[in-house]
């Protein structure tokens, strides 16, 4: 097993290659044991529709069985439906076999231990249980359920629409559309939909809605059919893509402006949390709302744990995770998230282009990724920033937000790809240009510096 593929949020890798199915029921063994040693035996186990991930399931089941948990077998569905399943059985935690985005070719686990991600060092606990080979051992049992439609029940009566709306939805052969296109045509939405059967070979796009070729197909579905907005979903369901009336992206970041102004409208003083990667109009539009906006650290178990830490109602990321502790759990769902937007929509008679209208304009790029090997990648961030932080002020909760009178640039890791992630804002487009190209060059140089 290559011990890489426990990474800071989930264990995740190439299918047969980083793990061999033997190696799943290992994992499944370590989880079993780790979630006993802390006093958790009851765990639900769901899985996504990669051509990998029955056979991963079955092995993470026996696993959990054998160190004494008594599982609970969900099928195939999103993330989030997985995180409600503990919610609604009662259940001690679990694990989702699932590489979210990723391409066909990989396959992965996140773990929770309530509603809990288990992340970071205890995701590396377990690992060295596996190497210690120090299993618990017991009699667990097993049986299936189905969570769907409780599921379905608790959207229906959580969200109301008070006028329909024409709805376009691409689940890129993802989870997410054979949940996602029932509760919305039940809230009476006229859905356009592409994409919305499950295939785990990903055969017409990858299933990331953040990034801009996979949205091109919805984009030309909403202009062509004059739909009021149109919803991209990821292989898992966690993650959302919106696309407005005009055919233009919506990022994360401008989502957050729409429901925390919502969320103020009726909770004044709300704490929200988001990331480094979002624009400062965000930022500045929450305080002016009379919110507090708290900029973190990227990945959805630090934004989690924070929102507890914080007590706050919403939080979001860029990549499209979106956290409603107002009026739900506290976790990720793209399914939730697209029926608050449509209540927005439809309470205000207004289009999304219009809700945004009064935002300054920025120029901004979207996130770029640039490859790079995960074993140099931290030690490139620590060093641009120490090179930055001579001459500028740096943010660097979570990489370097370089800040510039006008505009930042940043570059951080990923936690999840062996990838550096690069994103500027500015006042003007010849500004960003600018910012850009001295935060690169920079950055090539000191990747020239410690090439070997």
């Amino acid at each position: 097993m290559n011990p890489e593929i426990f990474r800071e949020y989930d264990i995740r890798g190439i299918a047969e290659k980083d793990m061999t199915k033997d190696e799943v029921l290992l994992i499944g063994r370590g989880i079993g044991t780790y979630l006993r040693r802390h006093n958790c035996s009851k765990a639900t186990v769901g899985r996504d529709c990669r051509l990998t991930s029955d056979t991963y399931a079955d092995q993470i089941i026996e696993g959990l069985v054998s160190t004494g948990c008594h599982v609970i077998d969900l099928g195939i569905c999103p993330t989030p439906v997985f995180y409600f399943s503990i919610q609604h059985f009662k259940q001690e935690g679990g694990v989702m076999v699932t590489a979210s985005h990723n391409p066909k070719e990989y396959n992965g686990f996140k773990v929770c231990m309530g509603l809990d991600s288990v992340y970071g060092d205890e995701l590396k606990r377990i690992l060295k249980l596996i190497i210690d080979k120090s299993y618990e051992d017991g009699k667990g049992s097993y049986y299936t359920a189905d969570i769907i439609t409780p599921y379905k029940d608790f959207i229906r009566k959580n969200i109301n629409l008070s006028s329909p709306l024409k709805v376009g939805v691409d689940a890129g052969n993802g989870t997410a559309g054979v949940v996602a296109l029932p509760i919305l045509r039940n809230l009476n939405c006229e859905v356009h939909d592409i994409y919305c059967e499950m295939d785990g070979t990903f055969p017409n796009h990858e299933a990331d809605p953040t990034v801009e070729k996979n949205m091109r197909d919805l984009i030309e579905l909403v202009k062509e059919n004059q739909l009021d907005i149109g919803i991209g979903f990821d292989g898992d369901g966690d993650r959302i893509g919106v696309v407005d009336e005009k055919g233009n992206l919506i990022y994360g970041d401008q989502l957050m402006i729409i429901f925390s102004r919502e969320i103020l409208s009726r909770k004044p003083g709300s704490v929200f949390i988001s990331e480094v990667k979002c624009s400062q109009t965000m930022y500045d539009d929450i305080e002016k709302h009379g919110g507090r906006p708290i900029m973190w650290k990227t990945g959805h178990s630090l934004i989690k744990k924070k929102m507890k830490e914080e007590n706050a109602e919403l939080a979001g990321e860029m990549s499209g995770h979106m956290f409603f502790a107002d009026r739900y759990f506290g976790y990720d769902d793209a399914t939730y998230a697209c029926c608050r937007l449509l209540e927005i929509l439809a309470d205000s008679g207004k289009t999304i282009s219009d809700l945004l209208s009064d935002v300054p304009q920025t120029f901004t790029t979207p996130e770029i990724r640039v490859d790079c090997p995960d074993n140099i990648k931290f030690k490139i961030v620590e060093k641009i920033t120490e090179q930055f932080k001579k001459e500028y002020k740096v943010i660097d909760i979570d990489g370097a937000r370089v800040l510039f009178d006008d505009g930042w640039g940043l570059v951080r890791a990923s936690n999840t790809q062996p990838a550096l992630v690069l994103r500027f804002e500015s006042l003007s487009e010849e500004r960003l240009s600018e910012i850009r190209n001295f935060v690169e060059l920079t950055l090539v140089d000191i990747q020239n510096k410690l090439k070997p």
